[in-house]
């Protein structure tokens, strides 16, 4: 299928204009995702369709927290990224083009397909996510179109790399996205990503311009990213540039992929973190992957009782009654709360 967001060169070659790295890409060939191939001065999407994963998970799975709490997200995914992250944690499907020389797998679904299979499965939203949802942007908008007109939210699990004009172009149909905030300095970027954390932050500023619901995650690795100055610095732009209501995600590093000389991040560094994301003045603070620690929980910004008691990704008790804390009455940020 012919791709969207390019533009034709001299000496047939294209221009893809979908993700910040706007490759310029020779024929024959394919850019930095290994799912977009010039094909006669054409660029062709290699995995419209073909999707390698598809499960019915929790929304606090994605993780999304603030987003219809307890339901469920129909989740899909396609092969590829656009980043090469050492520590990739879906390097499997997400790196195969580029680790298995272009290889491409996956059972073919249709956005009517996958629409169908959400409303069977009582799926509130449809998830874009496992791997990079901007690689496999034809399929999402497309789906994403059906699926609003059923009345099913979307959301992108994303490192936040696609182009403004992206961006624009799926947003009428987008309610909400995860992006992950990798780390904030541009070494670490350009080290372990092969990107440049400048276009992140300039896309996560959008999306709030947008009307499109943000949640933020980052992994924190030991030695890597995990610096208090660091930290301090990315919890003021998340509260200075995205508002204080934007649920911050700080979890756990295990070592995979092509990062196993790190340790797994000690509890305390995801509690230190956590707190000075709070001292920053981000009312919703969380910590990831350590299931039955208290950042998993939602807490009432301004009274401290307990409003969402979770364990793991289950929602063990909901007390937001109507957007608003059932105890103060302070209004709870969010979708369908």
């Amino acid at each position: 299928m012919e791709a969207y967001l390019y533009e034709p060169l001299e000496e047939n070659k294209v221009k893809c204009n979908l993700c910040s790295h706007r490759c310029v890409i020779k024929e024959g060939r394919c850019g930095i995702c290994g799912v977009r191939e010039n094909r006669g001065g054409a660029l062709e999407t290699l995995v419209y369709g073909r999707l390698i994963a598809r499960h019915i998970d929790p929304i606090e799975k994605k993780p999304l927290f603030h987003l219809l709490p307890g339901s469920l997200s129909y989740s899909i995914a396609t092969v590829g990224c656009n980043f090469k992250c050492r520590f990739c944690q879906n390097a499997d499907i997400a790196q195969m083009p580029s680790d298995r020389n272009g290889m491409i797998v996956g059972d073919y679904f249709s956005p009517q397909d996958i629409v169908d299979a959400a409303l069977k499965g009582d799926c509130k939203t449809i998830a874009y996510t496992y791997t990079e949802p901007t690689v496999y942007f034809e399929l999402a908008y497309d789906t994403a179109k059906l699926a609003h007109q059923k009345g099913i939210k979307n959301v992108f699990v994303t490192n936040g790399y696609m182009t403004p004009e992206a961006l624009q172009m799926i947003s009428p149909y987008l309610d909400a996205a995860n992006v992950d905030l990798k780390a904030f300095t541009e070494d670490f970027y350009k080290t372990y990503c092969g990107a440049k954390l400048v276009h992140v932050k300039e896309m996560l500023k959008l999306m709030k311009s947008l009307g499109i619901f943000i949640e933020v995650t980052t992994l924190l690795i030991p030695g890597l990213n995990d610096d208090k100055q660091e930290l301090k610095d990315l919890a003021a732009f998340l509260a200075d540039s995205l508002g204080t209501d934007t649920p911050w995600h700080i979890s756990r590093f295990h070592p995979t992929y092509r990062l196993t000389n790190r340790p797994s991040t000690p509890v305390e560094t995801l509690v230190m973190a956590r707190e000075i994301g709070i001292k920053a003045g981000l009312k919703y603070v969380y910590t990831g992957n350590v299931p039955g620690e208290s950042g998993e929980k939602t807490f009432c910004y301004k009274c401290g009782k307990t409003l969402i008691d979770r364990w793991g990704f289950y929602v063990r008790e909901n007390l937001i009654e109507d957007g608003r804390c059932s105890h103060c009455g302070a209004q709870i940020h969010g979708v369908g709360l």
